[in-house]
């Protein structure tokens, strides 16, 4: 995650950030030693999280397949966020076929978690599995960022399917 966020600087000092499936915490160390203490730093998971001493780290049991999912996060937020990271992953039930589909289904929902809490021109970062549904997954990412960017990480091992799709300053609704 470091090396994403000083590569791509997708998340800066002072910023807000949300965190979907942070469960144990470490994008959540990462955002906060990037956001500083002027930032905040939401992590959302299905399990409890180890607390963080820091004031501006809080965290929320949530599942966000669910419809009120976007209004418990906003309720915790100071302002809009600028990034929202999703790092969730569903069980795997080693079919491929099936894990893709899973894996998009979670990043399409974290999208809409983003369109509904992001600032204009916030950034999203989510990981997906390489797969026949990923070509029609980052379209639709492009719908609604600027830039997007589909990105395989040094430190991701090679013969592993994770991939990120990073979509950059969210373009102004139209409504």
């Amino acid at each position: 995650m470091f090396q994403a966020i000083k590569k791509y600087h997708f998340i800066e000092y002072g910023d807000v950030v949300v965190d979907l499936g942070a469960a144990p915490g470490g994008w959540m160390q990462a955002a906060r030693k990037t956001v500083g203490n002027k930032g905040f730093v939401l992590g959302v998971d299905l399990r409890s999280i180890e607390p963080f001493p820091q004031h501006y780290v809080r965290t929320i049991i949530c599942d966000i397949t669910e419809e009120q999912a976007e209004q418990q996060i906003l309720e915790m937020l100071p302002k809009k966020a600028d990034a929202v990271i999703s790092d969730a992953s569903p069980n795997i039930s080693g079919i491929w076929e099936v894990d893709h589909a899973r894996q998009i289904d979670l990043a399409q929902r974290a999208l809409e978690i983003a369109l509904a809490t992001l600032r204009p021109s916030g950034n999203f970062f989510v990981k997906v599995f390489q797969g026949d549904m990923l070509d029609d997954f980052a379209h639709k990412v492009k719908q609604h960022f600027e830039t997007v960017l589909v990105i395989k990480p040094q430190a991701s091992r090679s013969k592993s399917s994770e991939m990120f799709i990073l979509g950059r300053h969210l373009k102004n609704a139209e409504f």
